[in-house]
């Protein structure tokens, strides 16, 4: 397999931009403890990324998946998603029942984790592309997600003063459930949308 790994400039590149947005999203976030609760995924990803860094490369494009991602989650960190100042805006000009950005949110936690799943597995030739990748990488991502609830769940039992702003339900009582759905939608649309793309970019044909 003929991987187009990230270059070592790519990497400086994003580091340097997750760097900037670190900053300035801690710098005064709403809530500092729910801001270090959010952005926990990403520092966690930043480290995997460089402890692996001479053994393992993603491709440019699931690298910029996940800087993406890392944009996402820190932009929550800051406002918690259930205040992020331009969908706010949205909700009022539009009249809608509430801010939606935790939407988008967990859209990209099954957008981006397909993609990181899919490559995983490709490169460690752990299945042939197919359907059975596609299921497979669609149940890991669910699989996440579910974790990241319990984990919201067990910060809301252990923590009251943090939970709403962790939790970010906004009153909804199918708000876990829509998280779920919601990451299962990105993680189809991810392999659906991406994979002649990230295909190329493995060196590989599809099939």
């Amino acid at each position: 397999m003929n991987v187009v790994q990230a270059s070592p400039r790519l990497h400086l590149a994003l580091l340097a931009g997750w760097a900037v947005l670190l900053l300035a999203t801690g710098w005064v976030p709403k809530d500092r403890f729910t801001w270090f609760l959010e952005a926990a995924p990403a520092m966690a990803a930043l480290v995997a990324i460089a402890a692996l860094y001479g053994r393992w490369r993603f491709t440019p494009l699931v690298l910029a998946l996940v800087f993406l991602h890392g944009v996402v989650l820190m932009i929550g960190a800051k406002y918690t998603y259930a205040e992020v100042p331009w969908f706010n805006w949205l909700r009022d000009e539009f009249g809608l029942a509430r801010n939606y950005y935790d939407r988008v949110g967990h859209l990209v936690q099954g957008f981006v984790p397909a993609m990181v799943a899919r490559e995983i597995l490709l490169r460690n030739a752990v299945l042939p592309r197919g359907r059975w990748l596609f299921f497979l990488v669609t149940c890991v991502c669910l699989a996440i997600s579910a974790t990241y609830e319990f984990i919201e769940w067990w910060v809301a039992l252990a923590s009251s003063e943090a939970a709403d702003a962790f939790l970010g339900t906004q009153g909804d009582v199918w708000d876990t459930q829509w998280d779920m759905f919601l990451a299962l939608v990105g993680a189809i649309l991810a392999q659906a949308l991406l994979a002649r793309i990230h295909d190329s970019q493995l060196g590989v044909r599809s099939p």
